[in-house]
């Protein structure tokens, strides 16, 4: 499946990423750090597991991101 990612402030939908079915990832541009790749990172995982529950993604996003962190990966922007 192919992902696209549209940038764009999310504040009236009080989110920091939107996935859609279509494999469209929303991602509010005005996150920063640690969060914005957890933001990515779960809201990727959403388009690519489905059927997986709410908390499931939070808890693997997270988890993923701290192994990402703790190795160094940042944004080069």
């Amino acid at each position: 499946m192919k992902i696209k990612i549209i940038h764009k402030k999310l504040g009236r939908e009080k989110a920091h990423g939107i996935a859609d079915s279509d494999g469209t990832i929303y991602i509010d541009p005005r996150l920063k750090g640690k969060k914005r790749l957890e933001i990515y990172i779960h809201e990727i995982l959403h388009v690519l597991y489905k059927e997986d529950s709410e908390e499931q993604i939070v808890a693997n996003s997270v988890a993923l991101t701290k192994i990402l962190w703790k190795e160094g990966y940042r944004r080069k922007r």
